[in-house]
């Protein structure tokens, strides 16, 4: 089982890599209904094109084969298929019995190849995020602008949406879970709570990751909150590491990244995606310019875990992690205090 100690550890030597966008290699297949549906659900009652998280059960070979993409182009982390795998969001589809088995499917497939990956360079171990992303709905905005006090969702049920999955990516193999692209803070509390639930039942902790995004040019999440209120919010967690991801490529993150290393005691991530998405929806922003933005950002010590999220691909990873590998990563404020009394030793050159 993969403890706090062990990331900080790995996070000590090097600047750790995250993957890239799953959706972006999903499109690059140009999966037609059949595909999405599969053997299984030949004779599904609606359509299921486009449910991504679906394919951990329809199309495994090709989420493996993009787990080892990412790997072999220099990943520490991969992260599960799961974005949308709560039973709340796989209502959309009907699917919502089916949500527990694509976080357990999908944590397998992540850790198969990962240990692959192991195996080859033990030196260089691979670790699986379990995704807990943010759900279709907001607990803190009302969906009516003629009603401000109405909710499509409450508190208890995206916590009991988020149990289930918790569980699920646990039971499946995940090392570490990743609240991600959280774009309300209170959606993001229900996780947590959801997690600290499921930790308490099972008797042991998982490393937590905690990722929110900057919704525009505001500086704010969705609801409404700063980059540095954000973090605020969900400090108490302690979470092995503390970022923001999505939205916006990495020239426009920057300045939100910065506002947290400066504060965070814990990791710092970021996974921007590549460049803004232009009038046909596709990103532009290669991986030579995204990897020479990201080099800044570790040579101004900003930065432990970086990667990408929409529009980037294994290449933009490949040029990333070749970009950073040289460089110390951020000093977190008492990273070494908490190394040496682990009986680690902090980065040295």
């Amino acid at each position: 089982m993969i403890k706090t100690s062990d990331i900080l550890h790995h996070a000590s030597q090097r600047i750790l890599i995250l993957d890239g966008a799953m959706g972006t290699m999903i499109q690059k297949h140009t999966l037609e209904e059949d595909d999405y549906r599969g053997e299984r659900f030949s004779d599904w009652h609606c359509d299921v094109k486009g449910n991504n998280d679906l394919l951990v059960l329809t199309q495994p070979d090709i989420i493996y084969d993009i787990h080892c993409a990412y790997l072999d182009a220099g990943a520490d982390i991969i992260e599960t298929n799961t974005f949308n795998a709560t039973t709340i969001s796989m209502a959309d589809y009907d699917m919502a019995e089916f949500a527990k088995e694509m976080n357990i499917e999908a944590a397998r497939l992540a850790k198969k190849a990962a240990e692959k990956f192991t195996q080859l360079t033990p030196n260089k171990p691979r670790f699986v995020a379990g995704v807990l992303g943010p759900t279709n709905r907001t607990a803190s905005i009302s969906p009516d602008v003629n009603d401000p006090g109405k909710r499509n969702i409450t508190f208890d049920e995206l916590v009991e949406a988020y149990v289930e999955a918790t569980h699920g990516l646990i039971e499946g193999g995940a090392d570490l879970l990743l609240i991600e692209t959280v774009f309300d803070t209170l959606n993001a509390k229900a996780a947590v709570f959801a997690v600290q639930t499921v930790f308490e039942s099972l008797g042991y902790e998982l490393p937590v990751m905690i990722s929110g995004t900057i919704t525009d040019a505001s500086g704010r999440t969705l609801s409404g909150q700063t980059a540095e209120a954000f973090y605020y919010s969900l400090r108490h967690v302690s979470p092995v590491s503390f970022g923001l991801n999505c939205a916006l490529g990495p020239d426009l993150l920057r300045q939100y990244v910065d506002e947290i290393a400066q504060i965070s005691e814990s990791l710092v991530s970021a996974h921007p995606n590549a460049g803004l998405p232009n009038e046909f929806g596709e990103y532009d922003m290669d991986g030579d310019e995204m990897a020479e933005h990201i080099k800044e950002w570790a040579t101004s010590g900003l930065v432990n875990i970086v990667g990408g999220c929409c529009g980037t691909t294994p290449d933009h990873i490949l040029k990333m992690a070749n970009a950073v590998k040289n460089i110390q990563p951020r000093t977190l404020p008492q990273l070494e205090t908490k190394m040496r009394l682990s009986g680690l030793e902090p980065f040295v050159h």
